[in-house]
């Protein structure tokens, strides 16, 4: 795959980044360079790798699953303007 240099001008408008002539340039020519080593890593040959999260092997560490009220409802409405039995409330937006 190769980019040009109206690729990369329409890039930079959807990512809303001005960009001169001399960095479209110059940016085609560092795009295709990362493209080219994205194809090369396409040639690998990973037949019986195991997927992995990290390169040393761990156990993923879990917490447990506990549902738990906090037991600090008070302490999160303490600084809303209006609260009613730890409820926020807000004024109506919709009719």
């Amino acid at each position: 795959m190769s980019v040009d240099i109206d690729t990369v001008k329409r890039v930079a408008r959807l990512a809303r980044i001005a960009v001169s002539e001399e960095e479209a340039s110059r940016m085609t020519g560092e795009l295709n360079g990362i493209l080219g080593f994205v194809e090369q890593l396409s040639e690998v040959n990973i037949e019986g790798v195991e997927p992995m999260t990290s390169v040393m092997p761990m156990a993923m560490r879990e917490r447990r699953d506990v549902v738990a009220d906090g037991g600090i409802a008070d302490d999160i409405v303490a600084n809303a303007p209006v609260s009613d039995r730890n409820f926020f409330l807000v004024p109506k937006v919709v009719e």
